[in-house]
C-alpha cells in the first residue's frame, strides 16, 4: 500500500510503501498526528525503513490501495 504525504513549504511529497497488512495501524497513526495526540508520525515501510514526518507540517495524506488491486495498461 502507498502512503502520500505533502508536507507544507515543500516542493515534494514524502512516498512510503507499507505492508498490507499495516494498514489500520498506519491509519491510527496518521489520524493521531492530525489531531495533535503525537507531535511526529513515524511510519515503517516495507524495508524496516523509519520515516518521521512533523505533524504541524503535514499538509495532506493520500493512502493508496492494496498492492493486489494496482492497475496497469491501458483501459479498465
Amino acid at each position: 500500500m502507498d502512503v502520500r504525504i505533502g508536507v507544507t513549504q515543500a516542493p515534494r511529497e514524502i512516498a512510503v510503501e507499507i505492508p498490507d497488512e499495516e494498514r489500520d495501524a498506519a491509519r491510527a497513526a496518521i489520524d493521531a498526528a492530525l489531531a495533535g495526540a503525537k507531535d511526529t508520525l513515524w511510519l515503517e515501510d516495507k524495508r524496516g525503513r523509519l520515516v518521521a514526518i512533523p505533524a504541524a507540517k503535514i499538509a495532506y495524506v493520500e493512502i493508496g490501495s492494496p498492492d493486489g488491486d494496482r492497475r496497469i495498461g491501458f483501459g479498465g
